[in-house]
């Protein structure tokens, strides 16, 4: 099954994968998906990725340039893979701040941390992304992974995520995104829009969640439009790397 391009969304509502939805309604939606999937969430990423989302995870982690004793936020960071890497980089006197604005998906991080004997330097807190509920210059890395194409307002996550980071502070931004492979786009759409939704319905017995998944990174933003979105936010030498042909990509920005 081929996807099709769908309808920009109006004034007033927002892309929910290919449907348009009031805004208001966006983020209940978001919620009810990752309160499905959070049981399931870890096996899930194996399953569709091959195990690759370890290699792109383990490649964010190389770029964070992150010392001991420095301070990290991991936003909508899900089941904590790229927390507790941080959290190794900053050592003990240092700290990670793992948030989630789903409380399953934050139950399912904060455990995974400490069964990774993490405990000590992170911290968990529910939050969402527009509104990060921390001081400015706060952090010296920001990470969000696959997370900000549920975001309902991305322009706003984007300064709100710039806004927390000390100055020389990095964002890295780790998302799928767009083939840039010939030949790559059309397996990829039949991958995503008949083995993903069926993996969805067999093991974690929602279709439709994952279903949802494949369409909204089709409406997220391509490369260089997400790039002009960081440099709009006030982040400065911004630039990406293409993973696995562009089917994901690592966007970087620094607060000068």
């Amino acid at each position: 099954m081929a996807a099709s391009d769908p309808k920009p969304a109006g004034p007033e509502t927002t892309d929910f994968g290919y449907e348009e939805v009031p805004v208001a309604e966006k983020a209940r939606r978001v919620r009810a998906v990752f309160e499905s999937v959070a049981g399931n969430y870890d096996l899930m990423n194996d399953l569709m990725s091959g195990g690759a989302h370890r290699i792109w995870k383990h490649f964010t982690l190389s770029q964070t340039g992150l010392r001991p004793g420095q301070r990290a936020l991991d936003v909508a960071g899900g089941t904590g893979d790229l927390a507790a890497g941080m959290a190794d980089q900053v050592g003990p006197t240092g700290l990670v701040l793992l948030t989630d604005i789903n409380w399953a998906m934050l139950n399912e991080g904060r455990n995974a941390t400490i069964d990774k004997g993490l405990a000590s330097n992170v911290r968990y807190a529910i939050a969402n992304a527009e509104k990060l509920p921390f001081a400015d210059a706060s952090f010296d890395c920001v990470t969000i992974g696959f997370g900000l194409r549920n975001v309902t307002d991305k322009a706003a996550a984007l300064r709100s995520m710039a806004r927390v980071l000390r100055p020389g502070g990095q964002l890295l931004i780790l998302e799928f995104s767009h083939p840039t492979v010939p030949g790559l786009k059309p397996l990829y759409d039949a991958y995503s829009f008949t083995v993903l939704p069926w993996l969805g319905k067999v093991v974690a017995k929602d279709e439709a969640s994952y279903r949802y998944l494949a369409e909204s990174i089709r409406r997220f933003p391509k490369q260089d439009e997400l790039l002009q979105m960081m440099r709009e936010a006030g982040l400065e030498q911004c630039r990406y790397h293409n993973l696995s042909g562009g089917i994901v990509a690592l966007h970087r920005g620094y607060r000068l």
